[in-house]
């Protein structure tokens, strides 16, 4: 039924994932010359007003794991199903993890720091609602598996 324990996780954590979409989620400061900050949006870096879209793929990470994710909350007869959808999105928001690794630590220049945002830490706690989800899904199977042996 659409009223389980996770299909609330499953929704908490789609919003959730859509707010992290919509806000700034780290600053590229120059540490010894004088410059303007770039702050970091999941789908473009933002400095003086002009936008370079080279992010753009944790961008698409993130959405298609608020896609798949809704898609599961109405998927709720088909528990195997929703499993595979709540993995799908297990896995979505670990590459996010290390995209945002990639972009952030990596690739800047030396002369950059880079400062994590409050919003980078929206798709850890998605990630432990998905994990929560595909738990309490996994136990409805096993209930109804249980009873069915019973009849």
């Amino acid at each position: 039924m659409i009223q389980r324990i996770q299909s609330v996780y499953l929704a908490i954590a789609f919003i959730i994932t859509a707010v992290c979409l919509c806000l700034p989620i780290g600053v590229l400061s120059p540490e010894k010359t004088m410059g303007t900050d770039i702050t970091m949006f999941n789908l473009w870096k933002l400095q003086d007003n002009t936008m370079t879209f080279g992010v753009w793929p944790m961008f698409a990470l993130l959405f298609l794991s608020c896609i798949i994710s809704l898609y599961a909350i109405f998927s709720y007869k088909n528990r195997k199903r929703q499993v595979k959808l709540c993995n799908t999105c297990i896995l979505l928001v670990l590459a996010w993890v290390v995209a945002y690794a990639l972009f952030g630590f990596v690739l800047p220049d030396k002369e950059m720091t880079f400062s994590p945002l409050f919003a980078a830490f929206m798709p850890f706690v998605a990630l432990i609602l998905y994990l929560l989800a595909r738990r309490g899904i996994i136990r409805d199977e096993k209930l109804v598996r249980a009873a069915d042996r019973i009849r």
